[in-house]
Protein backbone atom coordinates (compact mmCIF):
# COMPACT_ATOMS: atom_id res chain seq x y z
CA UNK A 1 0.00 0.00 0.00
CA UNK A 2 2.86 2.40 0.81
CA UNK A 3 4.36 2.07 -2.67
CA UNK A 4 0.94 2.86 -4.20
CA UNK A 5 0.66 6.01 -2.11
CA UNK A 6 4.17 7.03 -3.10
CA UNK A 7 3.39 6.47 -6.81
CA UNK A 8 0.15 8.46 -6.46
CA UNK A 9 2.00 11.32 -4.75
CA UNK A 10 4.66 11.32 -7.46
CA UNK A 11 1.93 11.38 -10.09
CA UNK A 12 0.34 14.44 -8.49
CA UNK A 13 3.69 16.19 -8.35
CA UNK A 14 4.32 15.41 -12.01
CA UNK A 15 0.99 17.01 -12.97
CA UNK A 16 2.18 20.35 -11.60
CA UNK A 17 5.32 20.36 -13.75
CA UNK A 18 5.58 21.37 -17.39
CA UNK A 19 5.93 18.54 -19.90
CA UNK A 20 9.39 17.00 -19.68
CA UNK A 21 12.04 17.60 -22.32
CA UNK A 22 12.39 13.85 -22.70
CA UNK A 23 12.73 14.13 -26.41
CA UNK A 24 9.17 15.29 -27.10
CA UNK A 25 10.22 18.92 -27.53
CA UNK A 26 13.04 17.79 -29.81
CA UNK A 27 10.49 15.99 -32.00
CA UNK A 28 8.25 19.07 -32.20
CA UNK A 29 10.67 22.01 -32.44
CA UNK A 30 11.33 23.29 -35.96
CA UNK A 31 14.89 23.61 -37.26
CA UNK A 32 14.47 27.42 -37.38
CA UNK A 33 13.38 27.56 -33.74
CA UNK A 34 16.15 25.22 -32.63
CA UNK A 35 18.60 27.62 -34.33
CA UNK A 36 17.00 30.58 -32.48
CA UNK A 37 17.46 28.83 -29.13
CA UNK A 38 21.04 27.87 -30.06
CA UNK A 39 21.78 31.60 -30.57
CA UNK A 40 19.72 32.73 -27.56
CA UNK A 41 22.70 34.06 -25.54
CA UNK A 42 24.18 36.21 -28.28
CA UNK A 43 20.76 37.43 -29.49
CA UNK A 44 19.77 38.37 -25.93
CA UNK A 45 23.05 40.18 -25.32
CA UNK A 46 22.73 42.25 -28.53
CA UNK A 47 19.08 43.10 -27.85
CA UNK A 48 19.73 44.20 -24.26
CA UNK A 49 22.67 46.32 -25.42
CA UNK A 50 20.38 48.13 -27.89
CA UNK A 51 17.69 48.47 -25.20
CA UNK A 52 20.04 50.66 -23.12
CA UNK A 53 19.35 53.49 -25.60
CA UNK A 54 15.63 53.41 -24.74
CA UNK A 55 13.60 55.59 -22.40
CA UNK A 56 15.52 55.69 -19.06
CA UNK A 57 12.39 54.84 -17.05
CA UNK A 58 11.73 51.78 -19.20
CA UNK A 59 15.40 50.78 -19.13
CA UNK A 60 15.23 50.83 -15.33
CA UNK A 61 12.09 48.63 -15.37
CA UNK A 62 13.79 46.14 -17.68
CA UNK A 63 16.96 46.08 -15.57
CA UNK A 64 14.90 45.46 -12.41
CA UNK A 65 13.02 42.60 -14.05
CA UNK A 66 16.17 40.90 -15.31
CA UNK A 67 17.99 41.34 -11.98
CA UNK A 68 15.43 39.25 -10.08
CA UNK A 69 16.79 35.86 -9.01
CA UNK A 70 15.48 32.75 -10.73
CA UNK A 71 13.64 30.09 -8.75
CA UNK A 72 12.56 26.55 -9.58
CA UNK A 73 9.35 25.72 -11.43
CA UNK A 74 8.94 22.41 -9.60
CA UNK A 75 7.25 23.77 -6.49
CA UNK A 76 4.64 25.96 -8.20
CA UNK A 77 1.57 25.42 -10.32
CA UNK A 78 1.26 28.23 -12.89
CA UNK A 79 -2.34 27.48 -13.82
CA UNK A 80 -4.84 30.30 -13.58
CA UNK A 81 -5.21 33.90 -14.69
CA UNK A 82 -2.26 36.27 -15.04
CA UNK A 83 -1.69 39.81 -16.13
CA UNK A 84 0.95 39.89 -18.84
CA UNK A 85 2.82 42.42 -20.91
CA UNK A 86 5.34 42.33 -23.71
CA UNK A 87 8.69 44.09 -23.67
CA UNK A 88 10.42 44.49 -27.04
CA UNK A 89 14.20 44.97 -26.90
CA UNK A 90 16.36 45.91 -29.88
CA UNK A 91 15.33 45.98 -33.50
CA UNK A 92 13.01 48.70 -34.83
CA UNK A 93 13.09 50.58 -31.51
CA UNK A 94 15.63 50.27 -28.70
CA UNK A 95 13.00 49.41 -26.08
CA UNK A 96 9.19 49.34 -25.90
CA UNK A 97 7.22 48.20 -22.85
CA UNK A 98 3.52 47.61 -23.52
CA UNK A 99 0.59 47.84 -21.11
CA UNK A 100 -0.74 44.90 -19.15
CA UNK A 101 -3.15 42.44 -20.76
CA UNK A 102 -4.76 39.13 -19.74
CA UNK A 103 -3.18 35.70 -20.02
CA UNK A 104 -4.28 32.30 -18.83
CA UNK A 105 -2.34 29.12 -18.09
CA UNK A 106 -4.15 25.79 -18.12
CA UNK A 107 -3.06 22.18 -17.67
CA UNK A 108 -4.60 19.65 -20.05
CA UNK A 109 -2.87 16.70 -18.37
CA UNK A 110 0.15 16.83 -20.66
CA UNK A 111 1.56 20.04 -19.21
CA UNK A 112 1.00 23.78 -19.01
CA UNK A 113 -0.55 25.67 -21.91
CA UNK A 114 -0.51 29.45 -22.27
CA UNK A 115 -3.03 31.69 -24.00
CA UNK A 116 -2.78 35.49 -24.18
CA UNK A 117 -6.46 36.38 -24.27
CA UNK A 118 -6.52 40.16 -24.66
CA UNK A 119 -4.63 42.74 -26.69
CA UNK A 120 -4.01 42.71 -30.43
CA UNK A 121 -0.94 40.44 -30.42
CA UNK A 122 -1.72 36.97 -29.08
CA UNK A 123 0.13 33.77 -28.35
CA UNK A 124 -0.95 30.26 -27.55
CA UNK A 125 1.40 27.41 -26.81
CA UNK A 126 2.86 24.78 -24.54
CA UNK A 127 5.74 24.48 -22.07
CA UNK A 128 8.37 21.75 -21.86
CA UNK A 129 10.70 21.20 -18.91
CA UNK A 130 14.30 22.22 -19.61
CA UNK A 131 15.88 21.87 -16.19
CA UNK A 132 14.99 23.04 -12.71
CA UNK A 133 14.87 26.78 -13.46
CA UNK A 134 13.99 26.93 -17.16
CA UNK A 135 11.27 25.71 -19.50
CA UNK A 136 10.97 25.83 -23.29
CA UNK A 137 7.88 27.46 -24.78
CA UNK A 138 6.66 26.47 -28.24
CA UNK A 139 3.78 28.64 -29.39
CA UNK A 140 1.94 30.33 -32.18
CA UNK A 141 1.59 34.09 -32.75
CA UNK A 142 -1.70 35.51 -33.97
CA UNK A 143 -3.32 38.92 -34.24
CA UNK A 144 -6.62 40.02 -32.70
CA UNK A 145 -9.29 37.34 -33.05
CA UNK A 146 -7.51 35.42 -35.84
CA UNK A 147 -7.35 31.71 -35.05
CA UNK A 148 -3.84 30.69 -34.04
CA UNK A 149 -2.16 28.31 -36.46
CA UNK A 150 -0.71 25.09 -35.08
CA UNK A 151 2.93 25.31 -34.01
CA UNK A 152 5.13 24.35 -36.97
CA UNK A 153 3.05 26.31 -39.51
CA UNK A 154 5.87 28.68 -40.45
CA UNK A 155 8.22 31.41 -39.31
CA UNK A 156 5.56 34.16 -39.26
CA UNK A 157 3.52 32.41 -36.58
CA UNK A 158 5.92 30.00 -34.81
CA UNK A 159 7.30 31.20 -31.48
CA UNK A 160 10.00 29.76 -29.27
CA UNK A 161 11.38 30.97 -25.98
CA UNK A 162 12.77 30.16 -22.59
CA UNK A 163 10.55 30.62 -19.53
CA UNK A 164 12.01 31.66 -16.17
CA UNK A 165 10.28 31.98 -12.80
CA UNK A 166 11.16 34.73 -10.30
CA UNK A 167 8.65 34.03 -7.52
CA UNK A 168 5.23 32.53 -6.82
CA UNK A 169 3.66 35.57 -8.49
CA UNK A 170 6.15 36.52 -11.22
CA UNK A 171 7.68 34.80 -14.25
CA UNK A 172 8.60 35.55 -17.85
CA UNK A 173 9.28 34.10 -21.28
CA UNK A 174 12.17 35.40 -23.40
CA UNK A 175 11.66 34.99 -27.17
CA UNK A 176 14.95 35.33 -29.10
CA UNK A 177 14.75 36.76 -32.64
CA UNK A 178 10.96 36.97 -32.99
CA UNK A 179 9.67 37.34 -36.55
CA UNK A 180 8.29 40.85 -35.98
CA UNK A 181 9.83 44.14 -34.83
CA UNK A 182 12.46 43.30 -32.21
CA UNK A 183 15.53 41.22 -31.44
CA UNK A 184 14.13 39.92 -28.13
CA UNK A 185 10.59 39.85 -26.82
CA UNK A 186 10.08 39.33 -23.11
CA UNK A 187 6.59 38.43 -21.93
CA UNK A 188 6.30 39.28 -18.24
CA UNK A 189 3.64 37.69 -16.02
CA UNK A 190 2.33 38.84 -12.62
CA UNK A 191 -0.51 38.02 -10.22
Amino acid sequence: MTSRLLLAALGLIALTLPAHADGEVQKLITAADKARLDKYGETRKAALEEAKAGNPTEVKQLDELLAKPLVAFSDKDLTGSWKCRTIKAGGLSPLVIYSWFKCKVTDDGSGWRLAKISGSQRTTGRFFDDGEKRAIYLGSFSVNEDKAKPYGSGSESDQVGYAFRNSATEWRIEFPAPYYESKLDIMEFKR
